[in-house]
């Protein structure tokens, strides 16, 4: 599409100036000279959990807390009249959630009196990249147990199951039901390590261009036909999206993981909701180890269901191997899964509160993915 410069006549196209500012990856509100929502981008929707007309009957006041450091900064503009930046500003409340750390840039607004621009900026992304870096670490940092374990524990398991299975053949009724416990228990045991040599393989993964598209789409169809049947999920899909660059069979497990989670969580709810969405993320861009540069994690990938949340005092620690909520859970689901999107190139965090838990994936585009998009395999960008 061809676009032409407009010349001084022509008038400002404000349609046009909507579209530019719905395209920020940073929440904008414009407020009037009695605090009240004016004007909020995409962003900004998502940032408050409310819709536009929402935010319409709403002041600045009912989002963040009454001693919160914004309302200061906005009387300090309109008294000053002079645009003030402020970093690490806390906006964490009941209504926004925990972990809602800004930098905040206002500015008043020419020829509308008391009136002024909002622009927030996420700090609690930029520090949960450092603590992925982090969860990436001690994910592989059961390499070497994993290895140890499966050298060391198995083999001796070998020989007390094979003892137990000879000597359930002279012992008395009552007593095998004892061996049929020690076999049941070793078999136990060699699954779990099973399960831990995972971290030991450091294969480089095989990757291709992937619809990411039709891995939800595959994941969607495992879990509603299964384990998440009584649930209902909604689809957001992006269309627009380019390939992802990773391998199909293991972003399956890793989703999988992710939406057996989501289904555990909210599945005694009445309304149990899960929904899986897709975007394109431009200007995120992250420094890893190995890496001489910075590298660009445009596509995003989500799953939120709107269980009871996670426990606050674990949210640091979650894809930390060996930790877990559910009673029977050996804690190396997520551990698995932050590796995985590790290997990858990505990373992965958490926000989660009350009736909403996110779990979003960045992950770079294949090389050539700019020439070609995916399609929703359903044929609508939303169900």
């Amino acid at each position: 599409m061809a676009f032409t410069l407009r010349t001084k006549q022509s008038a400002p196209d404000p349609a046009r100036a909507l579209k530019v500012l719905d395209t920020l990856r940073d929440p904008v509100v414009l407020i009037d000279a009695e605090d009240y929502i004016a004007f909020a981008n995409l962003e900004a929707e998502y940032f408050f959990s409310s819709s536009q007309s929402q935010l319409a009957k709403s002041k600045i006041q009912d989002f963040v807390p009454f001693s919160s450091p914004l309302l200061a900064l906005v009387e300090q503009v309109r008294e000053h009249e002079s645009p003030v930046n402020e970093y690490r500003v806390d906006l964490s409340s009941p209504r926004l959630g925990t972990d809602r750390i800004v930098d905040v840039h206002v500015t008043p607004v020419a020829d509308e009196p008391g009136a002024m621009v909002i622009v927030f900026r996420e700090r609690s992304m930029a520090d949960k990249f450092d603590r992925q870096m982090t969860h990436r670490g001690a994910a592989r940092s059961v390499t070497g147990l994993a290895s140890m374990l499966g050298h060391e524990i198995k083999n001796p398991l070998s020989g007390i199951r094979g003892a137990a299975q000879l000597l359930e053949a002279a012992v008395s009724d009552e007593d095998r039901a004892l061996t049929g416990l020690i076999r049941d228990e070793t078999d136990r045991i060699v699954s779990l390590v099973d399960r831990m040599e995972v971290f030991s393989d450091e294969r480089p993964i095989e990757r291709e261009p992937v619809n990411i598209h039709v891995v939800l789409d595959r994941v969607h169809q495992i879990a509603a036909s299964g384990f998440a049947r009584n649930i209902e999920f909604q689809k957001f899909y992006d269309p627009s999206l380019p390939m992802v660059l990773g391998n199909k069979d293991q972003l399956i497990q890793v989703f999988l993981n992710l939406v057996k989670n989501a289904s555990e969580a909210c599945e005694n709810r009445d309304n149990a909701q899960i929904r899986l969405r897709t975007a394109f993320r431009p200007g995120v861009r992250l420094s890893i180890p190995g890496a001489n540069e910075r590298v660009a994690l445009p596509l995003e990938f989500s799953v939120e269901d709107n269980g009871p949340g996670v426990p606050e005092d674990i949210q640091m620690h979650m894809f930390d191997p060996f930790i877990t909520t559910k009673p029977n859970g050996s804690g190396l689901g997520l551990a698995l899964v932050a590796k995985i999107v590790g290997d990858h190139g990505g990373v992965i965090e958490c926000d989660s509160q009350p009736n909403k838990t996110i779990f979003r994936i960045l992950m770079p585009a294949a090389p050539s993915a700019s020439l070609e998009l995916v399609q929703p395999v359903s044929g609508e960008s939303q169900s």
